[in-house]
This record gives C-alpha cells, structure tokens and sequence, in this order.
C-alpha cells in the first residue's frame, strides 16, 4: 500500500507541474521568464513607430538631426521642398523616405500601414542581480533585478552618428543595461506581468504569451 501510495504520489507530481520544475524560485527560470519578454520587443530607434515619409521643418534640428544620420547610414533618402504658408510666404522642408536599403532594415508596424522602426538588437539576460522572496506557489509575484545585454546589433547602431543623434543606442549597444521586471508564477512557468517598456517596447498585455513553458 505504501508503494502504491507513492508511485500515485508520483504521477500527481509529475501531471500537476513536474515536481514544479518550471515554477521553482531558480534564478534561471527568472532569466528564461525575461528573455521570452524581450524575444518579442527588440531595442528600436523610436518609442512609438514612426510614419515614413515624412516632412519636417529643415531649421527645426531637434527633428532633422536623427533623420540626417539615418540618411548618413544609407536608410533614408532625403529631397529638400519649399512649402507655401497661408499669407506668410514660404519655409524650406526636407523629405524624408526609406531607401532600398533602409526597406530591408524596416521592421513595419502590422497595426498601423506606413508606421515602423528602425530595431538594433535583442536583448538577453546576462545574470540575475536579486530577486524578492517568493514561496515559488501559483499566483504569487517577485520582483527580479538583472542585467541584459544586446545581441544581433546591425553596423549602422553602431554608428557614431546615430549614436550621437539616438543617445540610447549609445548607452544600450554598450551594454550591459539594468532592468527590473515584475514576474508572476503560474501553473506552467514564470511570465513577466510588469516589465521595462521603454525605447522600442511595449508594455506587457494579457496576450502576450511569454509564459515560459
């Protein structure tokens, strides 16, 4: 009776949540929880995505600035315009679009037709700094440190004039950057609920599915 009682312990265990092998309060499992977020944001020039083309004021530098390094890396063309204004004469704009090359490196927004971003990488954990106590149960919450560095980064965010006109990139391509993320335990594994969502991120949402299985 003993053994019996054991071997359905057992097979509870095993059909429950695998002796919670993928709950466990593991620093690993933290680090898989993090890189399941990130693989769907990749580190992207713009917070929001941006609608090409586009027609800026060529005297306001705030916005031609990171639009000229661009074209200095060869992903957008540039053409120069002179727009009329209503009883007040004339301005000088510039043009800016997505050159052939510049299409290749587009990532287009599926939500939005003619907005996109310019992505630089994908971030990876590369080692847990301190995580909140946890009772590793269903349900309950911890809050991770950690540090993530960026891997798959193209020649132009590396670029010193896109660094100068993106500070970011600067700072992140560097690397390796601080994060905190909030992940709960579920039934089948750690998931970021609360999480960067920063440059290029978007925040966490019910259907994200970063459950790490």
């Amino acid at each position: 009776m003993r053994i019996q009682g054991t071997a359905f312990a057992l097979a509870v265990c095993v059909g429950l949540a695998g002796c919670k092998a993928k709950t466990e309060d593991s620093t690993a499992n933290y680090a898989k929880a993090i890189n399941a977020y990130y693989a769907s944001r990749p580190a992207c020039l713009w917070a929001q995505s941006q609608k090409l083309p586009v027609q800026v004021d060529s005297s306001d530098t705030s916005k031609t600035s990171g639009f000229d390094a661009l074209v200095d890396q060869g992903l957008l063309q540039r053409t120069t315009d002179e727009k009329k204004r209503f009883l007040i004469g004339s301005k000088q704009v510039t043009n800016y679009d997505l050159s052939q090359q510049g299409r290749s490196a587009w990532t287009s927004d599926q939500q939005q037709p003619g907005f996109g971003n310019f992505c630089y990488g994908t971030f990876t954990v590369t080692g847990i700094d301190s995580a909140t106590a946890s009772d590793a149960q269903p349900g309950s919450t911890t809050t991770v440190a950690y540090h993530a560095k960026l891997s798959g980064v193209p020649g132009w965010a590396s670029a010193a004039e896109t660094q100068t006109a993106f500070p970011q990139v600067a700072s992140e391509v560097a690397g390796p950057v601080a994060g905190s993320a909030t992940l709960t335990d579920t039934a089948n594994g750690w998931t970021v609920t609360s999480g960067p969502s920063g440059n290029g991120r978007a925040p966490v949402t019910n259907a994200d599915g970063s459950i790490v299985q």
